[in-house]
């Protein structure tokens, strides 16, 4: 009985250690991230076939898990999949005037998922459980308005309102589920169509009130956009439970990207996450979308959803925003204040762009493209955090003149293969400069020529001395980039003299 509880216990500590960081951390290749799409796909269908044909590419260049935009009908074809419909239509169902999403069908989706894992990565589905959008029809709602920027200063006396609150999708006629959304399954809208008049409404009845904990934003940021999920509604947090499991596993996931978690009561996002594991007995990394350059704010969600997944690392993100839009004035020694990979590097997926911070975009806090290749040398070439490429820094980005950011693809394939080949061994920091900052791998004994030197500038050019390890004294080392021709010798000791152009960066490898 004492070896079978010491099993059990064993065994439970193994999946909380799995369950913090991807699979691809245990493999003996760096794993790396992609989101696959970006806010100005054009609404051809042919994004799932794009995929599919991109797999052994992807594989190549040392992506082993793709985020995939919101797979589900939206309120249009059109839809990026943030105005979330009906999470039960793949792309299978007529509905919304369209059959296909933005990005195809529902074959097309699972065709693709299955070539990327035939190329051995790994899918994380887009979870948007905040809000729905698109109602079949109106229901009547007894309401009062709120201060926008005080959710929790009540500005008007109840009254009627015309809510669009109903959802029955009668073009999916119960496949999949027969759940029923109702006015009483939602905190609010921003809509009462019988005045058509905007406001933030809460809609009263027994037991309504905004969700929390949330985030404190505007005294409660429960209510975002569109119908407002009621996560107190044991209805709701049933049924979201049978829709995650259905969803890992008819598209046979790995693992979630989750979305506007500041907006999503903390306690049952633990709860639906934990939930979903146990019923599919799938790791399936997940990592949450909170966006607020905080700190203090995303450690208290990890900490209040009990550390059983991790988050991007915004913070981060800003400081690199701010640093491309500097002039070369930011002092590059903090480029890691304030950020989650330095406080929790387990738990950092980082990133340098995303489809909200791009430009035109309501969170839009661009990267300068000129120091985005330094940017991705920081998150792929160290190792602390789980980095993540963009599809629109990759590819480039689309939308009207004024919007597109053109593709950094030759740019950023060599920080890339850098990651996947080299980016091994014990890490040694010189972030000690205003101007020049660096690091160092030492490189393992498991991988040939392992091993590099990275410097990154926002000013001028210039050297740094930086210790590589006497394992690789007397190697001649070579910029990867090809940014900068010198050749540099390691000497007895293990060190070398890097060199840098002016805002740019050089990656050294063994010749």
């Amino acid at each position: 009985m004492k070896v079978c509880k010491r099993m059990m216990v064993i065994l439970v500590a193994v999946f909380l250690l799995l369950s913090a960081a991807p699979v691809q951390g245990l493999a003996s290749t760096n794993g790396t991230l992609m989101q696959y799409f970006e806010w100005y796909l054009p609404n051809d269908g042919e994004h799932w076939n794009r995929l599919n044909n991109d797999a052994a590419h992807l594989n190549d260049i040392g992506i082993s898990a793709v985020w995939i935009p919101p797979a589900y009908k939206g309120t249009s074809q059109n839809d990026v999949g943030y105005g979330a419909y009906d999470l039960y239509d793949l792309g299978e169902f007529y509905q919304k005037g369209t059959t296909r999403t933005k990005y195809g069908t529902k074959q097309q989706l699972q065709n693709a998922i299955s070539s990327l894992h035939q190329n051995g990565l790994q899918v994380y589905g887009d979870v948007v459980m905040n809000h729905k959008g698109g109602a079949d029809y109106t229901q009547s709602v007894t309401a009062v308005e709120v201060d926008p920027n005080n959710r929790n200063y009540e500005t008007s006396g109840d009254y009627q309102i015309e809510a669009w609150t109903g959802f029955d999708f009668p073009g999916r006629n119960n496949v999949h589920s027969n759940f029923k959304w109702q006015w009483y399954h939602f905190d609010g809208t921003d809509w009462d169509e019988s005045r058509k008049l905007s406001r933030v409404y809460k809609f009263r009845g027994t037991g309504k009130a905004w969700d929390w904990e949330v985030a404190s934003e505007k005294g409660n940021y429960d209510y975002l956009m569109y119908a407002d999920v009621d996560f107190d509604h044991p209805d709701v947090q049933q049924e979201y439970k049978n829709w995650g499991t259905w969803y890992a596993n008819e598209l046979n996931l790995d693992g979630f990207r989750l979305d506007a978690v500041k907006h999503i009561k903390h306690s049952y996002l633990q709860d639906w996450v934990s939930t979903v594991r146990s019923n599919t007995g799938k790791e399936l990394f997940t990592v949450a979308e909170y966006w607020q350059n905080d700190l203090s704010a995303i450690e208290n969600y990890l900490s209040k959803t009990g550390w059983t997944h991790s988050a991007f690392d915004v913070p981060l993100h800003y400081n690199f925003h701010y640093a491309s839009n500097s002039g070369g004035n930011y002092d590059m020694r903090n480029i890691l204040n304030g950020t989650l990979v330095a406080s929790q590097p387990t738990k950092a997926v980082t990133i340098v762009e995303n489809h909200d911070s791009q430009p035109g975009q309501a969170l839009e806090s661009t990267v300068q493209p000129w120091f985005k290749p330094l940017a991705y040398a920081f998150i792929l070439t160290r190792s602390q955090g789980y980095p993540t490429l963009f599809y629109g820094d990759y590819y480039g980005t689309k939308g009207n003149t004024s919007y597109e950011v053109p593709a950094l693809q030759s740019e950023l394939e060599p920080i890339l293969k850098a990651r996947k080949n080299y980016a091994y061994g014990t890490q040694h920091d010189y972030l000690d400069h205003w101007d020049i900052i660096g690091w160092t791998r030492e490189g393992n004994t498991t991988r040939s020529k392992s091993g590099l030197a990275t410097l990154i500038t926002d000013g001028p050019g210039g050297n740094k001395w930086m210790y590589v390890g006497k394992r690789n004294a007397g190697e001649t080392w070579v910029d990867t980039t090809g940014n900068n021709s010198t050749q540099v010798v390691i000497n007895n000791d293990g060190w070398g003299n890097f060199h840098v152009n002016g805002g740019s960066v050089s990656i050294y490898t063994q010749q």
